[in-house]
């Protein structure tokens, strides 16, 4: 009998076959509860996806949300999913400053991103490297987001440039269309800290080309950006080297969303978090196996192998890390970033806020 590692190898239906765990239209000899997951379908979940990893405990079914949904569902009163993709810097907010408890994240970072590429300026700002943002005014759709807490984090460590150096003005509205969870969000300003409300009605997009803000930091890129507007340019010309020495430099790969548990069904299953992590680490590193093939390209790319080989080079072969130890550095920054940005009412330990089962376990 295969171990599970070479039934991960084979291939659709024979993998199937053999797993007596998955997606529940996958398999009809599923038993267990029921557990189903939502997320984004990321390379690195297709196989949870697809059935062809789960847990053996449980009958597994995947459903695809976005995040505006994902943290909308768990952080109110529907609680829709036993485990759930969710915004790891509007997690641990929400835990300090209100007692969010109802799920419990697991050392699964689902979604991550450099956010270097998430600055935008008007090209009649004067703005030309980030340390001319001092005294700018700066529009974003959400002041207490993972992308522009993180870029707010790089903008400080790295150029000494701080949150209230900049005027920020938080849009109502957003250019890509998603419903902003602003009801979601708490800030704990000093009294002459600038922050403003933007003009009702106005995305950011607009608010850029209008000139009612000379930058945006944002994780959406703004329409005006996508439409190719003259007016509007990201602030790092080269963004992917300027990313990758801030890697070099720093060891740091922003964490946007985790993977977290129902807290009343991890109390019920004190198994099932472990088991969760185990089934989100070998989906992952399926998605490595179809970034690495060369027989025949499983990714739509012409030049993945080579784009994988250079990415293993500079942040080593399981670069997109699972486990606590082994994300330490962004853990700690998280927490750092959302004390000095006034996203928290008091300095919060991220060790408090992870599964117990899975705070020694690699993936």
């Amino acid at each position: 009998m295969p171990n599970r590692r070479e039934m991960l190898q084979l291939s659709g239906a024979a993998a199937l076959g053999l797993l007596a765990t998955g997606n529940v239209e996958a398999s009809s000899e599923a038993s267990g509860p029921k557990v189903n997951v939502a997320g984004y379908p990321y390379d690195r979940v297709q196989a949870i996806k697809d059935g062809l990893v789960g847990i053996d405990r449980a009958d597994v079914s995947f459903h695809n949300e976005n995040i505006y949904s994902l943290n909308a569902q768990a952080f109110g009163p529907k609680n829709t999913y036993e485990v759930t993709e969710i915004g790891l810097i509007p997690y641990a907010t929400k835990y300090i400053n209100e007692g969010f408890r109802d799920y419990v994240p697991i050392p699964v970072f689902i979604s991550r991103t450099f956010r270097h590429r998430n600055i935008y300026v008007h090209v009649d700002s004067g703005i030309e490297k980030p340390e001319d943002l001092r005294g700018k005014r700066v529009g974003t759709p959400g002041y207490g987001m993972s992308a522009c807490t993180w870029t707010r984090g790089m903008l400080l460590d790295q150029y000494g440039v701080k949150a209230n150096d900049m005027h920020w003005i938080e849009t109502t509205k957003s250019s890509d269309a998603g419903k902003l969870n602003s009801d979601l969000v708490q800030y704990y300003f000093p009294d002459d800290f600038p922050f403003e409300k933007g003009p009702p009605g106005v995305d950011e997009s607009e608010l850029l080309l209008s000139g009612g803000c000379d930058a945006l930091i944002t994780a959406i890129t703004p329409k005006s950006y996508d439409d190719g507007h003259p007016k509007i340019r990201r602030l790092f010309r080269d963004v992917k080297a300027t990313e990758q020495q801030y890697y070099r430099e720093t060891g740091l790969f922003p964490i946007m969303h985790v993977v977290a548990i129902r807290a009343d069904v991890a109390g019920e299953k004190p198994w099932l978090p472990a088991a969760v992590f185990q089934m989100y680490s070998e989906a992952k590193q399926l998605a490595y196996d179809n970034l690495a093939a060369t027989a025949v390209l499983k990714t739509s790319l012409p030049w993945v192998k080579e784009e994988y080989e250079q990415t293993t080079k500079l942040m080593g072969k399981d670069y997109w890390r699972y486990g606590i130890e082994a994300n330490r550095k962004e853990l700690e920054a998280i927490m750092r970033y959302i004390f000095e940005q006034g996203l928290v009412k008091e300095f919060g330990e991220f060790e408090e806020m992870f599964h117990p089962s899975t705070m020694e376990l690699l993936g």
